[in-house]
């Protein structure tokens, strides 16, 4: 006979999980703050006699060499990464030592190297901090702000992404497909009639937030000229075949529901392309995929679709159906006229597949193996 649990203990077990939850994720920060802070004290101690010449050349080499010496199976000490501390400590020395801050790194004296830098024991918080934007930066660890350092050339940029890293738990992976895709520059960017169509301004700058104005497909590769784009069931299937992937260019909180997606009305069938929902949006987010440029006419069957969607498989706790036209070229004042008169969320989007991509741009995705470890 099945042993009856008192609700008294369910919620006893649901504060200790919380409890045990909160700390884990304490000893991990706090683990990650002695471990810059390690580092940014050793960048200082090496810029500020390695740039000297005191030290002489080679000496970051001799030093690196000769701690592998000292302690046997030291890792993250060789010579590439001590002077990746020093540009660590160059780069933000002049925002994180000032007298108008409260120290999120304290700075060493040149002859003690010792790790207890940040505000230990415990999690920054914002008021913890006289400028909270820097609160998530000891949650963020040194791989990603290195990725930073040479990827962004602004403050506020790195700001942003150390911010979404520390909230959304980025891998580096993820931190470098959104720094490729330019995400700071392109979040609420995507030409939509929110404003218009959506009165709660909550549920609106959520939605200006989750979409962007281009996606790169970068794991996409389909061979076609300029003038001769692929069908859209051939990139459909591209995009099923590479799913996760595909999920990881929309940002978080999509989850996938299927694939021309079945809609009866007055007896007639009609299929989405593409469906999803958005947990932060509490919204479906039907997607439909267009060769070559944007038409007017993509709108109104659009527009059809979120009032089918609404009345028949919203549910009445979920926020209305947004729609997402995915096409290769958008002319914004096209798109703005016809926006006009339309009564449904929506939005116009493009995407680059590989062959449009420079070198640079291209595999920025994990492999399939990477990604089940990922996800």
């Amino acid at each position: 006979m099945e042993q009856q649990i008192s609700p008294n203990y369910l919620n006893i077990v649901q504060t200790i999980k919380s409890a045990i939850v909160k700390s884990r994720y304490r000893a991990a920060t706090f683990i990650n703050s002695e471990m810059l802070s390690l580092y940014y004290g050793i960048g200082k101690y090496i810029s500020e006699n390695s740039r000297s010449n005191f030290w002489g050349t080679g000496a970051i080499d001799t030093i690196s060499e000769r701690l592998q010496q000292e302690l046997p199976g030291l890792r993250g000490f060789s010579a590439v990464n001590i002077k990746r501390m020093r540009q660590f400590y160059e780069t933000w020395a002049p925002h994180l030592d000032t007298d108008n801050q409260i120290d999120i790194i304290r700075p060493l004296a040149t002859d003690e190297i010792q790790p207890n830098l940040l505000m230990a024991n415990r999690p920054l918080s914002t008021d913890d901090l006289q400028n909270a934007k820097f609160q998530y930066f000891s949650s963020v660890g040194f791989t990603h702000h290195y990725e930073l350092l040479i990827k962004t050339d602004n403050i506020e940029e790195r700001l942003f992404y150390i911010e979404r890293c520390a909230t959304e738990f980025w891998s580096v992976e993820k931190l470098k497909y959104n720094l490729k895709s330019d995400l700071y520059s392109k979040e609420g960017t995507l030409p939509n009639n929110f404003q218009a169509t959506i009165s709660d301004k909550d549920f609106q700058r959520k939605a200006m937030q989750s979409f962007k104005d281009e996606y790169l497909l970068d794991y996409i590769n389909i061979e076609s000229s300029l003038d001769d784009e692929p069908d859209e069931r051939i990139l459909e299937t591209e995009i099923m075949n590479n799913i996760r992937k595909f999920i990881m260019s929309l940002g978080k909180d999509f989850s996938f529901i299927g694939n021309q997606y079945r809609l009866i009305a007055a007896e007639q069938e009609f299929f989405i392309d593409l469906l999803f929902f958005n947990r932060q949006l509490q919204s479906l987010v039907a997607i439909e995929l267009k060769r070559g440029k944007f038409k007017p006419e993509y709108l109104g069957k659009m527009n059809f679709y979120l009032s089918a969607l609404d009345d028949l498989v919203r549910l009445p706790h979920e926020n209305p159906s947004i729609g997402i036209i995915l096409c290769k070229d958008q002319k914004q004042q096209l798109v703005e006229y016809a926006f006009r008169d339309m009564s449904k969320p929506m939005g116009v989007a493009t995407y680059k597949t590989t062959k449009e991509l420079p070198p640079e741009y291209k595999n920025i995705l994990p492999d399939t193996e990477s990604l089940k470890e990922l996800l």
